[in-house]
């Protein structure tokens, strides 16, 4: 079993910046990628972006590839998603979780096993 918790969603003006972090408790260790999901109101749950538990590889929507990184803080089990240059249409409510079988970093959310609650992002213009 892995529990992730996310936080640092919260109300920002158009063009500022967020990070939003994701502890993982738990089984850690039979992590293969996390990943970063975000839905609008009335919208799908959309891919943003994933990385390896490992570090060594990224993966990110091509709509967020030049404002949004994932960062990792292996002494915490946590991870970032650092988001700049923010619009209107960022505002979700984002979503970690966590995929335990390699070798591929999914970009579909049927795909992730665990979730965290997720974490409210307002975006005002």
């Amino acid at each position: 079993q892995v529990q992730l918790v996310e936080s640092g969603g919260e109300l920002v003006q158009a063009g500022g910046s967020l990070r939003l972090s994701c502890a993982a408790s738990g089984r850690t260790d039979t992590i293969y990628t996390m990943g970063w999901f975000r839905q609008a109101p009335g919208q799908e749950r959309e891919f943003v972006a994933a990385a390896t538990w490992s570090g060594t590889r990224q993966a990110y929507a091509n709509s967020m590839k030049d404002r949004f990184t994932m960062s990792k803080d292996n002494a915490k089990n946590a991870v970032y998603l650092q988001m700049n240059s923010l619009k209107p249409e960022d505002t979700a409510v984002y979503y970690c979780a966590a995929h335990m079988v390699g070798p591929n970093i999914p970009v579909s959310e049927t795909r992730y096993d665990y979730w965290g609650q997720g974490t409210q992002v307002i975006v005002s213009s």
